[in-house]
């Protein structure tokens, strides 16, 4: 099995050794990484990085203003040049109706011309998409319904939304490649992988299952990302090997 990881576990490096940050993840044993920034960095400098290390990645995220049109030669080159092929917007601002509308507009028309460019569109949802909005629509309902973007599903945020996140993977399989494999208490507070109450031994059977790549997002920094990067990956490990029993 082969696991991503989201940068931003590691905001701690990246921002001033991002070759230090690849380098710790591949050592730990990562085969992808989804970043969240760059950081100054050229393209070039950034797949030299991912050569070196013998990484791919399997994303981005990126805010969705870097792909309107004035932007948009910019960004996909860039993207192009690192090998990426999955842009995932990580939020969006839906507090009104026509906020709402305004991006699935955006999304109806950008999507397809990324497409054609080779690299599909994602959506990453946190809880309150899945939540009914103040007026009365549940975002994520919406954009399933009115666009066909890709949702990159953060299995976390969905079970602290309420949802059950198998069923929602079940149920939206053909429009999820990439999960976000991450735990957490009922209340809010992230955790390491193993350490919280979400369902993350079921989304990892869940996965496997259906094929779809999970990049680990865990993000307290406890006590630093390159250690919360390795007991993650170590519980991983663990459900691999059958070590941990299977629910």
């Amino acid at each position: 099995m082969k696991y991503g990881i989201q940068l931003y576990g590691l905001r701690d490096i990246t921002g001033k050794d991002m070759e230090g940050a690849l380098c710790e993840v591949a050592k730990i044993g990562y085969s992808y990484v989804e970043f969240a920034g760059f950081f100054g960095h050229s393209s070039k400098e950034i797949s030299d990085m991912l050569e070196k290390y013998n990484l791919e990645v399997s994303g981005t995220h990126t805010s969705w203003q870097e792909l309107l049109p004035e932007n948009y030669e910019k960004t996909i080159k860039y993207h192009k040049e690192i090998g990426n092929k999955n842009i995932i917007i990580p939020s969006a601002d839906f507090s009104t109706r026509a906020k709402l509308d305004e991006f699935v507009d955006f999304i109806n028309v950008t999507e397809p011309k990324l497409r054609r460019d080779g690299i599909a569109l994602h959506y990453h949802n946190h809880s309150t998409e899945f939540l009914k909005s103040d007026y009365g629509t549940v975002v994520h309902t919406e954009l399933e319904k009115r666009s066909n973007i890709k949702f990159q599903i953060d299995t976390y945020w969905a079970f602290h939304a309420g949802k059950d996140p198998v069923e929602l993977m079940s149920a939206l399989r053909d429009r999820i490649d990439v999960i976000h494999i991450k735990d957490g208490m009922a209340n809010g507070s992230g955790k390491p992988l193993g350490q919280g109450e979400a369902p993350v031994k079921a989304v990892y059977e869940c996965a496997k299952k259906l094929g779809m790549l999970m990049v680990v997002e865990s993000e307290t920094l406890a006590p630093d990302g390159a250690t919360e990067a390795r007991v993650c990956f170590e519980y991983l490990k663990k459900l691999e090997s059958g070590e941990l029993k299977k629910i």
